[in-house]
């Protein structure tokens, strides 16, 4: 048993850190996507995209996300292009749960879960995809990566993807309907500035930060992308914000029982905010 908050966060850290080979099945599904998508279709190149290849994967929530660089011209509306990725997989995978959820379609494997998100390159870098709230958006998810992977360069253990993480597990365990894109996005600058990480206080100021910020969609730190959005809608967001103000307060309440040494008070609190 965790006999600090320090151990118990590293603890569930441990616990929710997918294994090296706990989404074989899922992937083993990439090189039959790929050639159905080239067959009726046509694609340029399919690669992993996401928190699994990312190192900040949720062990039982996070899936295998790909992009698809399509061939053609792009599309007038996203949910078009989705519509056809959609049509093209599921007439090949006739006995599997396809669904869209921009901006990917979601294949239900029964050996894991698949995300593959449809887009068209952009001459000038970067790919055109489906934005969840509508309408197109430009990513560029590999510079993404590489500015995550800086940023978590710059801590001991990797603070940027810890906090990530931790960010994620919350999001998961309490329902909180905030994208994990933007949830890692937001983790990795909010800690550009800092000079060094430790966990349980650094989780509540960025609790503390997307609560001052209301959640207000942000700039692409890169400067290449479209901005990233926390919710899909503003039902959602009013929902995200008010369990977002409940982590607050019981981060808050754990990093204060945390500096006064009452341990068992502050690992209450985390199991009241990851729900364990």
């Amino acid at each position: 048993m965790a006999s600090t908050a320090t151990s118990w966060l590293n603890d569930l850290t441990s616990l929710f850190t997918p294994g090296a080979s706990q989404f074989d099945g899922a992937k083993g599904h990439k090189d039959s996507i790929q050639a159905r998508l080239d067959y009726a279709l046509g694609v340029y190149r399919m690669f992993e995209i996401g928190s699994l290849r990312h190192g900040t994967g949720v062990w039982q929530y996070s899936d295998a996300d790909y992009l698809v660089s399509l061939k053609g011209i792009q599309s007038t509306s996203p949910l078009t292009m989705l519509t056809k990725v959609k049509g093209a997989l599921q007439a090949r995978f006739t006995s599997t749960t396809i669904t869209i959820r921009q901006p990917a379609v979601v294949c239900h494997f029964s050996d894991g879960i698949v995300e593959v998100v449809p887009g068209y390159a952009s001459p000038g870098g970067g790919y055109w995809i489906a934005n969840p709230t509508g309408g197109w958006m430009k990513s560029f998810p590999e510079e993404h990566n590489k500015y995550v992977n800086e940023i978590n360069a710059k801590h001991s253990g990797g603070g940027a993807k810890m906090l990530a993480r931790h960010l994620k597990i919350w999001k998961y365990k309490r329902n909180a309907p905030v994208s994990s894109c933007y949830l890692e996005m937001r983790a990795a600058k909010f800690l550009s500035d800092e000079t060094a990480y430790v966990p349980i206080i650094d989780l509540h100021y960025a609790f503390k930060h997307l609560q001052s910020v209301q959640l207000a969609a942000m700039n692409d730190p890169t400067g290449l992308g479209s901005r990233f959005g926390c919710c899909s809608s503003e039902s959602t967001k009013a929902d995200a914000m008010s369990k977002l103000d409940t982590a607050v307060t019981r981060s808050g309440r754990a990093l204060t029982y945390h500096l006064a040494d009452d341990h068992d008070k502050a690992i209450e609190q985390l199991k009241l905010l990851f729900n364990r």
